[in-house]
């Protein structure tokens, strides 16, 4: 895989990501929760772990390619803004569009 490839596919899986705990009620997609609703918090922290993981991904990507550069704060700085504007279609879609009577 090359480069290239290679960073489309993090951009792409860390959009995924970004919006998974936004369209889930389960922890992870796995763990029934005992409320009905996932605390907001929780949807934070649930993007937060998977946002180093697809660090680990990305680093392993990358030593794959060849050397692994070292990364400052603001590479993770950087990266972490991009997960955080990413999730912002699943946010809008959990907390800000206006619900039917139904739902």
């Amino acid at each position: 895989m090359n480069t290239s490839t290679a960073a489309w596919l993090i951009i792409f899986l860390m959009a995924l990501a970004a919006n998974f705990p936004f369209f889930t009620e389960s922890l992870f997609g796995i763990f029934r929760l005992k409320s009905a609703d996932k605390p907001f918090a929780v949807r934070l922290i649930e993007l937060l772990v998977l946002y180093l993981l697809l660090i680990v991904i990305a680093h392993l990507l990358e030593t794959m390619a060849g050397n692994a550069f070292p990364q400052g704060w603001q590479f993770y700085t950087v990266t972490l803004c991009l997960m955080l504007v990413l999730a912002f279609p699943g946010f809008v879609w959990r907390h800000l569009r206006r619900r039917s009577v139904g739902e």
